[in-house]
């Protein structure tokens, strides 16, 4: 008898290991354990969100006919420890073939490693074929690149899988990257459209009640779960972006509103990164809506760019360059995340924003990560390991290998531009331009120093001036650094003060 264990975020009929499962004779196993959820304190709704989605797929294969064993976390005998409950499940079941998918996360699949030796049992580990660029892929790609830049890996997923390519192999338009239509401010009063919402049945209400009981101390809310937990609910949500969203989702995916949390996002990130939908069915549907007349140019590759190119290259980052990368820390960021990331009360109105819309949904849109908590993190010199544990537990969509390069690299320039090729820091202005944040802020996003001046302002060119060594030689801040040099001394050894003070600040959770 052969075993496929399946993992949290391997919750597709179309996994690798579940094609070398006989029906007949062979077993399902899926493991639920306190520790699974213990390396950072997950936002609540993500667990429930993981759990009840576990549960529900566990059933749509029993009813498939596939024998399965679970293990649940509320089970009275459960140790809560992964580990044990494997060897304890396999002990009783007794297979002579353990197969998985390779795990996500690189400790897992260490942890899996030192399990075989141990385990009498034939351990076969599987590729994760959900993936568009398999690890192997990706590093004879990078294979003797001094820079690895997204921009020609995605072309080349472009051309491999024929998406938005014409029938001479260019990109359909001429251009591969329609990235400069995408980045208008809001109009006044605009409001998310409606969205999906599922309607909570026995076992997310059961799982929801275990939640609340296990993790009690947790970040976020239980309150007004609405996340897809089944394949069916996230292909809903699927076409009811493409239709309905897709339209204004590339014009308007740089903005940011007060009160709005999605805008015209798509919130499928969650769903892909668990398995309940695939990439290359995303990128297909939004093809078609394209080549039907019914979505631009700009969207649709947008969307496309996100998927097919971006998220295949970070995990092709993370790869490549773990288990160092974790512990990267270019620019040497020491400071402690202040308590403002965790909901405490902070005058920023943006950052307010950002972290109001995390607690309450366990999802921020792209720009709030990058340019809202990301940056602040950023130039006010942050630990990055820190900002990249709060990152991973906050979003219901993060998972360490699509995490960690996103905040490490292209938030915090944590890995010196591997990444990216700049560091991604801007003063108030950026905020003011593509938000209504600074409507009501108490800081000025127009002063530079002062009691109410903006802190984006003094922490980006105090950011500025402590990293000149690094970046002075950039050919995209060039015109940075000659702004720079034109202030006084006296300018500038105002924004040092201002920038010292607003660090106190930040640290005594008085910002």
């Amino acid at each position: 008898m052969k075993i496929c264990l399946i993992l949290y975020d391997q919750l597709s009929a179309s996994i690798s290991s579940l094609k070398e499962i006989d029906k007949q004779t062979d077993q399902l196993l899926f493991i639920e354990t306190q520790d699974q959820f213990l390396d950072v304190p997950h936002h609540l709704k993500k667990i429930a969100f993981i759990l009840s989605s576990m549960r529900h797929f566990a059933d749509e294969l029993r009813s498939e006919n596939y024998q399965v064993t679970y293990v649940k976390m509320d089970d009275s005998n459960n140790s809560q420890n992964f580990d044990t409950e494997l060897r304890n499940a396999l002990n009783i079941l007794k297979p002579t073939d353990l197969i998985i998918t390779e795990p996500g996360n690189y400790q897992t699949k260490q942890n899996f490693s030192a399990l075989k030796a141990e385990l009498s049992v034939n351990f076969k580990l599987l590729e994760d074929s959900r993936f568009l660029a398999s690890k192997m892929d990706f590093v004879d790609w990078a294979k003797g690149k001094k820079q690895l830049r997204m921009e020609y890996f995605y072309r080349i997923m472009r051309k491999k899988y024929q998406i938005l390519i014409d029938s001479q192999g260019k990109p359909v338009g001429g251009e591969w990257n329609y990235d400069t239509q995408n980045r208008e401010a809001p109009e006044k009063g605009m409001k998310s459209p409606a969205r999906i919402s599922h309607k909570k049945d026995d076992i997310t209400n059961q799982v929801i009640e275990l939640v609340k009981n296990r993790f009690p101390n947790n970040f976020g809310t239980l309150e007004n779960f609405y996340f897809s937990v089944t394949r069916k609910q996230a292909l809903i949500e699927a076409h009811h972006f493409i239709t309905e969203l897709l339209p204004l989702f590339g014009k308007y995916q740089d903005a940011m509103v007060a009160g709005e949390a999605y805008l015209y996002h798509s919130l499928l990130s969650s769903y892909l990164n668990i398995g309940l939908i695939l990439p290359l069915e995303l990128c297909r549907m939004a093809e078609d809506s394209y080549k039907s007349g019914k979505v631009a140019l700009n969207s649709a590759e947008g969307f496309i760019r996100q998927i097919l190119g971006w998220r295949e290259y970070i995990r092709g980052i993370y790869w490549q360059f773990m288990p160092g990368y974790k512990t990267m820390n270019y620019l040497n960021a020491k400071e402690k995340l202040p308590n403002l990331y965790w909901g405490s009360k902070t005058n920023m109105a943006c950052v307010s924003e950002a972290v109001a819309h995390t607690k309450e949904h366990a999802y921020s849109h792209h720009i709030q990560r990058l340019m809202v908590t990301g940056n602040f993190a950023l130039i006010a010199g942050i630990n990055p390991e820190e900002v990249c544990d709060w990152y991973l537990a906050v979003y219901a969509d993060a998972h360490e290998w699509v995490e960690l390069p996103n905040t490490l690299g292209m938030a915090l320039f944590g890995d010196g531009g591997i990444v990216a090729s700049k560091a991604y820091a801007s003063s108030g202005k950026y905020i003011q331009r593509m938000s209504n944040f600074c409507d009501k802020c108490y800081y000025d996003p127009n002063k530079l120093i002062g009691e109410n001046a903006c802190p984006f302002n003094s922490l980006y060119w105090n950011f500025i001036a402590r990293n000149e060594q690094k970046f002075r030689s950039n050919q995209r801040m060039t015109f940075v650094y000659s702004t720079w040099d034109k202030f006084s001394k006296e300018k500038q050894q105002q924004i040092y003060d201002q920038a010292k003070f607003l660090v106190e600040r930040m640290n005594e959770n008085k910002i």
